[in-house]
């Protein structure tokens, strides 16, 4: 069974987007969606440096443009597509792609989704300084005690041993001058405590967005970060993404239903990397590719027409 996974905020890097402009019809999709994303999404995707891309505002809509720019590169036929594919999921904003590559929502009402959301966290993270480390190894409960000891939030759970903490930098700072045992630390170059309390603003106006999109039921199998379930009504998808703002991603869970759905491949969309690191390390005997670039294509195709098939369709 294959599995179309999108990757979340942290996985741009400058210039990424580069090498697909030379595919037919790339520029000029990229340029229709930059009007509805209230961005130069091509401008930001080849020349923009890092710290215009660490952005929450211009990282998140840039990120689902190149997963759905991706998506179409690899499926040109989207409804054809739904038929080969047996699960989306995505990592944080990388949702919002696999909602889009599901059938949920249109790729103008994604991208008019995650503007909102990128412009929503951006302002709540402005409020107050904060921001995001990865703790990697450690014993779980010494590590969720030192969490809780400091105030901070286990943002993302992304398997293996490896947890997000999040939130203010006093609290982050304090942590790093006492972390847990055997464990290592790594600060994030992200702009923000997402995933926590400190986000609810955006979890308010992005309610307000949620009633004026189109929704339909997922025509794949939809696996949930909340909670590592498969959704099967887009109105709770839609539901699901206003409230995951502030709520912990369980990337681990996500992990745990792909291997129990019977996943033989998973492809992660541009820019790819981070998520197919994760299933290697996590999901045994599942083929991976990350699709970082357009040479990528030829044998992201071949694992399709290996992996996938209409018996595989949710």
């Amino acid at each position: 069974m294959l599995v179309i996974v999108a990757p979340g905020q942290g996985a741009q890097t400058p210039g990424f987007l580069t090498p697909w402009l030379d595919l037919p019809g790339v520029a000029d999709r990229l340029t229709a969606w930059s009007d509805v994303a209230g961005l130069d999404l091509v401008h930001y995707g080849t020349n923009a440096d890092a710290d215009e891309i660490k952005d929450t505002a211009v990282a998140q809509p840039l990120l689902v443009a190149a997963g759905l720019m991706a998506a179409r590169a690899l499926f040109p036929d989207e409804v054809a597509a739904r038929k080969l594919v047996g699960a989306v999921a995505g990592h944080s904003v990388g949702e919002i792609t696999a909602a889009a590559c599901a059938g949920v929502l249109n790729a103008a009402d994604a991208l008019t989704f995650v503007r909102e959301r990128g412009q929503a966290m951006a302002s709540a993270a402005a409020v107050t300084a904060t921001g995001m480390t990865a703790v990697l190894g450690g014993d779980p409960q010494e590590v969720a005690a030192k969490l809780a000891e400091h105030g901070l939030t286990a943002a993302n759970n992304n398997g293996g041993g490896q947890i997000v903490a999040a939130g203010t930098l006093d609290q982050l700072e304090a942590f790093k001058a006492d972390p847990p045992a055997k464990a290592k630390l790594v600060a994030l170059k992200v702009a923000g405590a997402f995933h926590t309390e400190h986000m609810a603003p955006g979890v308010a106006r992005l309610a307000e967005v949620a009633p004026t999109l189109t929704v339909a039921d997922p025509a794949v199998a939809y696996v949930s970060n909340r909670d590592g379930e498969v959704v099967g009504s887009g109105a709770e998808v839609l539901a699901r993404l206003v409230a995951q703002v502030s709520n912990p991603v369980r990337w681990d869970l996500c992990m745990e239903t792909i291997e129990q759905l019977g996943a033989t491949c998973v492809i992660e969309l541009s820019p790819g990397g981070t998520l197919t690191g994760l299933i290697k390390r996590n999901v045994k005997g599942v083929a991976t590719l990350a699709l970082k670039t357009p040479a990528d294509l030829e044998k992201a195709a071949a694992l399709v027409a290996e992996h996938a098939g209409e018996e595989n369709a949710a």
